[in-house]
């Protein structure tokens, strides 16, 4: 515990198990227990504090089965890049060769290939050390969850003090090849930048509007990010890229040099054929994850921290020719209320009630293109998803933030922007937020179905207004679940009932749930 408060960890997000109880034996008065309902909610909700804090989260999880149930939130947290500290009880050392009840065999197999570091020290005497090598791993770009087997009698050992020690956890890029970008920036005609979430987990993105501004560069959305790496209202933004190699071929045809910050180039979800960019345009991609840069198709790569190389970009040539700017996106229609009311309408009525400083959280993936259209970011620290595509991670992640958020006494509100489908996955995170007292708002969006499926059947031969099976989801009651929780809230199906609800809901304090039922 001194050497986690030496860290600046003094939080811990459980749920308790009996091979973790010694861990917990005179838990420090300045230390904070962090309880989840079941063990995704609390890799989720670590998740989400640990991106709003920048640092690393501490989960503590039971053995076996526990880590078993957190699996899909790991994944999610692997894929967000999220620096997690693991740790998961064990069975006593002396019984192990027994294989006694609820012990782990072979726990650091578990969590792999999810996690950048698995360990059961040899020795307890090794656990402390252990503890601070997992600690510069998570945080090491790219930063990542790691994973502790702790036996349970460890704890009653005593051992050597480790002192904590610094350690690097950025990457400085190569001055040779970041030159060479900074130059083809100078001289290219036509340059688009895409942004990922690497770029707002660095802090970033006012790097990025400077050298967008500079040279008048279109900007677009990497597909599938989960963090805001430029504001969506800037008249330079050019909007979202498709996770389709054709249709991203297509879009930035025209560009002679394409610049990706924070994201691969590209994720795809499905599958495609012919070139990776236009005919005619040069590639360039900067990420802090060497294995991204060594799968990239084509183009050259420069595997730096963002925030650095963009340092390095900035310090570079002023473009060398005229350039236009790019042509301002065509404004978003008005959807009109209808009964029900469409998705549209009811993200337009939320956008017009969220205060400057709130938070969107979003898991809700059947309306994400809605969300793009007409629920616009405006920059850093403003929305967060996953980036795994797995779903039980928005309502948990959204407690986290919110905790961060309180404890560093920012503005805001956190909004929690759920499907209905999603928010099943880890519906006790409402318990979480009841208990925290937390500044944040629920908005379920409940059409009755798993939406994401339905409307991407088609790509996998399904006839027109057919349904694949199981993706109905009718006779859910989402007030009752949140009440059930400790949390209030109300259901809205009428129009023009919508925005003042909303109004009241991201006003009031405390927590609360507003479903929206949409058509």
């Amino acid at each position: 515990m001194r050497l986690l408060r030496e860290l600046g960890i003094d939080t811990v997000f459980g749920n308790p198990g009996s091979t973790e109880l010694p861990m917990f034996r005179d838990f420090p008065a300045d230390f904070r227990y962090v309880l989840g309902l079941q063990e995704s909610v609390v890799v989720g909700m670590a998740d989400g504090y640990a991106q709003a804090t920048r640092g690393a989260a501490l989960v503590n999880l039971h053995s076996a089965a526990g880590v078993g149930h957190a699996m899909g939130n790991i994944f999610t947290a692997y894929r967000n890049q999220t620096p997690l500290i693991v740790t998961a009880g064990q069975q006593a050392r002396s019984i192990l060769p027994f294989d006694p009840f609820l012990s782990a065999t072979q726990a650091t197999e578990l969590p792999r290939p999810y996690v950048k570091w698995a360990c059961e020290p040899a020795r307890a005497e090794d656990v402390p050390l252990a503890l601070l090598r997992a600690y510069h791993m998570a945080m090491q770009a790219p930063r990542g969850p790691v994973f502790l087997s702790i036996p349970a009698d460890d704890w009653d050992r005593v051992t050597d003090w480790v002192p904590t020690r610094e350690v690097s956890h950025r990457i400085a890029p190569d001055p040779e090849p970041i030159a060479a970008l900074a130059q083809a920036l100078a001289e290219c005609r036509r340059p688009a930048i895409v942004v990922g979430a690497g770029v707002d987990r660095d802090d970033a993105v006012a790097q990025v509007v400077e050298l967008a501004q500079r040279h008048r560069a279109a900007v677009f959305v990497a597909p599938m990010s989960a963090r805001c790496g430029f504001p969506e209202r800037h008249p330079q933004f050019q909007g979202f890229l498709p996770a389709m190699r054709e249709r991203i071929v297509e879009v930035l045809d025209g560009h002679d040099l394409i610049v990706v910050l924070g994201a691969p180039a590209f994720s795809y979800h499905v599958e495609g054929q012919g070139p990776h960019i236009p005919a005619g345009a040069r590639l360039w991609q900067i990420v802090d994850d060497p294995q991204v840069a060594a799968w990239s198709p084509t183009g050259h790569s420069v595997v730096a921290s963002v925030d650095l190389a963009l340092e390095a970009l900035l310090r570079g040539p002023a473009p060398g020719v005229a350039r236009d700017l790019p042509a301002p996106r065509p404004a978003v229609e008005r959807a009109h209320s209808g009964t029900p009311m469409s998705t549209a309408f009811a993200l337009q009525a939320l956008d017009s009630a969220r205060q400057p400083h709130d938070v969107i959280v979003e898991e809700a993936p059947g309306a994400r293109s809605e969300i793009q259209r007409h629920l616009p970011m405006d920059g850093g620290e403003t929305f967060y998803t996953m980036a795994s595509g797995g779903l039980g991670h928005g309502m948990p992640a959204a407690v986290g933030i919110a905790l961060a958020r309180a404890r560093q006494q920012r503005e805001g509100r956190v909004i929690a922007l759920i499907g209905d489908g999603s928010s099943l996955y880890s519906i006790q995170a409402l318990y979480s937020a009841a208990r925290l007292g937390l500044s944040m708002t629920f908005v379920v969006l409940n059409n009755r179905r798993y939406a994401a499926l339905q409307d991407f059947a088609p790509v996998f031969g399904y006839a027109p207004g057919s349904k694949p099976e199981g993706t109905d989801l009718p006779d859910l009651d989402f007030v009752a679940l949140a009440r059930g929780h400790g949390v209030p809230a109300v259901r809205v199906q009428d129009p023009q009932a919508l925005a003042p609800a909303l109004s009241r809901a991201l006003r009031e304090s405390g927590p609360n749930l507003v479903e929206v039922v949409v058509a």
